[in-house]
């Protein structure tokens, strides 16, 4: 590998009450085949046994304890606490493959002007049972707009990058270009998949504190699209697990993906409405699901009074959506019909 690739990765994993899982994570950054990283482990606060165990495992991690702030604030003080050249990031309920710091480095050498490498990812059970063995595009509903064969200006195989790749990843595709635009539609990339230069990043900044509970990495990576071009590996690198309830994609957090997703979007077009390539209806559209989003998730849970002024807000954009327009009606209605609305709401959406 030359000379770049033996430059410091620093791999930030935040956690909170997860000493075991977060075992596994730490285990699987310290079976990479490259291994010239530096693990930093942001406790948010918990009561369990994290420390010791963690401290336990290798005597080089950093180890930092603060007050339960959420997973933006921890990840932002592993960020100031890094000193590599390259910063990846781990939830600690994930793990990765041996080879996923090896390959993204070898990739990101090939892209010079790519600031960012993120990868697909296999979905397991708390089990480690495998799900699906390829779950990115099952888990981000902005595939459904997004073709990498389309969007990404060039593409080139792993085998041509990595001469001593695994034979069962030669004929993996790398995509590279500017897809700002096309993130506008949705998150396309996956926070534990990452790895990006740290000079890309301090170009980006930190994470958004105000985007509490969810989305802070919708956030995070539109930014990061808007300042660089970057690269998919169209392979798995993480087993990513799915299922478990203090996940913050479980349902109790669907309202705040929901609000934050349409502050991320109202932000980015506040402040780059020129660079947004788009046509001008699929913005409105897409505006207008994503305020009608956040009125369904209200709904819900209750909030008919803010349900409402989305469900305005999406008409506002796009008058002539009949399910908005009745969801709209209902609610006005008395709060002893809700349970009634809730099973209208699921025959409607069916």
């Amino acid at each position: 590998m030359g000379k770049e690739s033996r430059e410091l990765v620093s791999v930030i994993i935040p956690t909170y009450n997860r000493a075991q899982k977060c075992k596994a994570a730490v285990e699987s950054v310290l079976s990479q085949s490259y291994d010239n990283v530096e693990i930093i482990v942001v406790d948010d606060g918990s009561n369990d046994d994290t420390k010791e165990i963690i401290c336990g495992l290798d005597f080089n991690i950093k180890y930092i304890f603060q007050c339960n702030a959420g997973v933006s604030a921890a990840r932002n003080t592993g960020l100031k606490a890094a000193s590599g050249d390259y910063i990846a990031f781990l939830d600690s309920d994930d793990v990765w493959l041996p080879w996923k710091l090896e390959a993204q480095l070898r990739v990101l050498q090939a892209f010079p002007k790519a600031g960012m490498i993120w990868t697909d990812m296999t979905a397991v059970n708390e089990n480690g049972l495998i799900l699906h063995t390829s779950y990115l595009k099952r888990m981000y509903g902005a595939y459904e707009f997004f073709d990498c064969d389309k969007q990404f200006a060039k593409r080139r195989e792993l085998s041509e990058i990595w001469k001593e790749c695994p034979a069962a990843y030669a004929n993996v595709k790398c995509y590279t270009g500017n897809i700002f635009s096309w993130m506008f539609m949705g998150n396309l990339v996956h926070t534990s998949t990452v790895l990006l230069r740290r000079k890309c990043q301090e170009k980006v900044g930190l994470f958004d504190l105000d985007l509490i509970r969810s989305g802070e990495d919708y956030d995070f990576h539109f930014r990061t699209c808007r300042v660089s071009e970057v690269v998919y590996l169209d392979m798995p690198s993480i087993h990513y697990q799915v299922g478990a309830e203090d996940q913050l994609t479980e349902r109790k957090y669907k309202v705040w993906i929901a609000r934050n997703n349409l502050i991320t979007l109202k932000k980015m077009l506040s402040v780059a409405r020129n660079e947004i390539c788009l046509p001008r209806h699929m913005i409105k559209e897409h505006l207008a699901w994503s305020y009608a989003w956040v009125g369904f998730t209200e709904f819900d849970e209750h909030q008919r009074t803010r349900a409402r002024i989305h469900f305005w807000q999406s008409l506002r954009l796009s008058p002539f959506q009949v399910k908005i327009i009745i969801f709209l009606i209902l609610t006005f209605l008395p709060t002893r019909m809700s349970e009634g609305m809730r099973e209208l709401k699921k025959s409607l959406m069916k």
